[in-house]
């Protein structure tokens, strides 16, 4: 790419990935979208120009200054042409791995009204992700298409939604599954009066 170049000498030196929870994957969001941007040639300038958002927040998040929340790392991803997991992975994967409820990393939207809890090692790249969404009563949340190939399969833990799709709106109560190609804009709507539980199985084509 030749917009926004820049020399890595002349980046600040990434933060460290260090404490637990949520700030360990503040750092690790911090270290990946910098090793990312480095790779593919761009500025923090020309990175949010690509993928509209503000220098100063990129900037941020790449210092580890700043939680991101999930429609920043979406558009990221998107622009740097990237699975959404890349930005949150910490390295390889081998073995057997058990997530414990206690030790969850979650994001949330910018309103706090959906959370985003990966049920998935956060490590390595991989061409299926795994989430547990909970969305507040009357929230909508709309999300931009994905890579080409990329597919949603929701199944309904708690709650009434309503998935809007390429194909029209989709009403499910608890219990009822979707699937559905998700590379086109798509929005989740809790229409209950509680909390939604979600549980999604996202497909990539790498």
């Amino acid at each position: 790419m030749t917009t926004g170049i820049v020399h890595p000498l002349q980046e600040p030196a990434a933060p460290p990935a260090g404490g637990d929870g949520i700030d360990q994957l503040v750092g690790v969001i911090a270290e990946n979208l910098r090793s990312f941007r480095l790779r593919q040639g761009l500025s923090v300038d020309g990175l949010a120009r690509l993928s509209g958002n503000q220098t100063a927040t990129l900037a941020a998040i790449e210092s580890g200054g700043l939680r991101p929340d999930i429609a920043t790392l979406w558009t990221v991803a998107k622009a740097l042409d990237v699975p959404f997991s890349s930005l949150l992975s910490s390295g390889g994967d081998s073995g057997t791995t058990v997530i414990r409820r206690a030790d969850s990393r979650s994001l949330a939207s910018r309103d706090g009204g959906l959370s985003s809890r990966a049920l998935f090692p956060l490590k390595g790249e991989r061409q299926v992700e795994f989430y547990e969404l909970r969305l507040a009563p009357g929230i909508v949340e709309a999300a931009d298409g994905h890579p080409p190939g990329t597919t949603e399969n929701i199944l309904v833990g708690r709650g009434s939604v309503v998935i809007v799709t390429g194909q029209g709106e989709h009403r499910l109560e608890e219990g009822d599954a979707i699937l559905f190609e998700a590379d086109v804009p798509h929005a989740y709507h809790n229409v209950g009066p509680d909390e939604a539980r979600l549980y999604l199985v996202m497909s990539y084509v790498l």
